[in-house]
């Protein structure tokens, strides 16, 4: 059983996450909770607590996922996968033009966004500030962002199930933890005492530049899929 990554597969890895983890989906739940949080008057100690269950509960989530996602596409007839990665790779590209025209015009047309009754699902479940219902929080907003979140995240999936070991394992939990990590600085620079209002500022004055290179990195993404699809590239 191979134990090492190649180099171009680490890298996809790392970059791929790096872009997904300045979702401003993901980022914006973060600050709606930290909102509730701080509007019923409970201590920076708590948030910090809550904030960490949430992020956990997200982590998890998203990695239970990709483990079942993988082991799903390696019982595939190979044959059947090839095709497979063409459709999703094909969907992936499309998706990041989606990203791209939000750049220029945001909110117009079809987009990638947490849909409007599951935002309020969202507001509604931030209520609940107890360590359990966070968690679950969590797990609810890892199901519902995916129209934000999956495409990428799936790409990476597909190319790791070439190989689905221990190594890619690691790499999928090294993928999900580069993607919380802005949601942990976040959280703690709200713990610092970083106001809200500036938290969502930063993130609204961003969203078209987080959207463009995500909508980048899904092309190319798209692309790489085809390409390992057809047997153009293989990492080996």
């Amino acid at each position: 059983m191979a134990v090492a990554a190649s180099l171009p597969q680490l890298g996809t890895v790392v970059f791929t996450a790096a872009i997904d983890s300045i979702n401003p989906c993901a980022i914006g739940v973060l600050i709606l909770l930290i909102s509730a949080i701080i509007a019923t008057a409970q201590s920076r100690g708590r948030m910090l607590k809550l904030g960490l269950a949430y992020i956990a509960a997200v982590y998890v989530t998203y990695f239970l996922a990709g483990i079942g996602l993988s082991l799903f596409f390696t019982q595939i007839p190979i044959w059947l996968a090839e095709y497979i990665s063409i459709l999703v790779g094909g969907f992936i590209v499309l998706a990041g033009l989606v990203e791209i025209k939000d750049f220029f015009w945001y909110g117009q047309g079809f987009t990638l966004a947490i849909h409007p009754e599951m935002a309020k699902r969202i507001s509604d479940y931030s209520k609940n500030l107890s360590v359990p219902g966070v968690m679950f929080l969590g797990a609810f907003v890892a199901g519902v962002e995916l129209p934000c979140t999956g495409a990428p995240y799936l790409a990476i999936i597909l190319v790791l199930k070439e190989s689905f070991n221990l190594t890619a394992i690691g790499l999928l939990a090294l993928y999900n933890a580069i993607f919380v990590l802005p949601l942990l600085v976040i959280l703690l620079l709200a713990y610092g005492g970083m106001k809200v209002t500036e938290l969502k500022m930063w993130k609204d004055q961003n969203r078209p530049y987080m959207r463009l290179a995500s909508g980048l990195t899904m092309i190319a993404l798209g692309w790489l899929l085809i390409f390992i699809a057809n047997g153009t590239i293989n990492f080996g």
